[in-house]
């Protein structure tokens, strides 16, 4: 499998961190997001949309981090990244969603490139991104706040995990606060396990020093 992404894109860490629990091999195709590269014809005809991350498996392109993350869990079921039940998985996948479909899209680089464009600076633009952030991380607690366990949904990781750990990087450079119920425990809990450990951005082979 060959992974299209960027070390800083939080798309890209959720697949990673997919990836890692399921104990899958596969190998990094990096795309500078800053140089405009998810741009070049070539990435283009895997994405359309010029987004990252895009696998590469068995000759397919797939698209869409979360997607990507079922599809894993469908070919590889252990460890499950959903629960057993409908009710418990749809409640799994609304809180992923609360995260990959309403918070994180805000922080992507052209839509903080068009506020830009369209008169804010850089301080009011992050400012605007830390609030989107810090009112939906606020629901994503309360969501998850009457489960028990160590992690989102309980004893064991789920897709809310995975897309939690990455949207807390994120609100790290955006300085927004996240100190909101069980979300700090449950990342020190999720970044104990190797397969969050190993997906962090600074341990891409792309990373940038700070």
């Amino acid at each position: 499998m060959i992974l299209h992404g960027f070390w800083r894109s939080t798309a890209s860490w959720r697949v990673r961190i997919a990836l890692g629990l399921k104990g899958l091999e596969w190998q990094d195709d990096a795309h500078n997001l800053r140089n405009g590269d998810q741009n070049a014809p070539d990435y283009l005809a895997l994405n359309p949309q010029g987004f990252v991350p895009a696998l590469v498996t068995n000759g397919e392109v797939l698209t869409q981090s979360l997607a990507i993350c079922e599809y894993l869990d469908e070919l590889h079921p252990e460890p499950p990244l959903l629960p057993g039940t409908p009710l418990e998985r749809a409640r799994v996948r609304a809180a992923a969603q609360v995260i990959a479909c309403d918070i994180h899209p805000i922080q992507n680089l052209k839509v903080l490139k068009m506020l830009r464009q369209r008169g804010l600076d850089e301080a009011e633009a992050s400012a605007w991104a830390a609030e989107i952030m810090e009112t939906g991380l606020a629901a994503f607690a309360t969501l998850i706040a009457r489960h028990d366990g160590p992690f989102c949904f309980g004893d064991a990781p789920t897709l809310a995990d995975v897309a939690l750990v990455p949207q807390l990087g994120n609100a790290r450079r955006f300085g927004a606060r996240f100190a909101l119920g069980r979300i700090p425990a449950i990342e020190h809990e999720c970044l104990k396990l190797p397969a969050f450990a190993a997906a962090v951005p600074e341990m891409q082979p792309d990373a940038v020093p700070a």
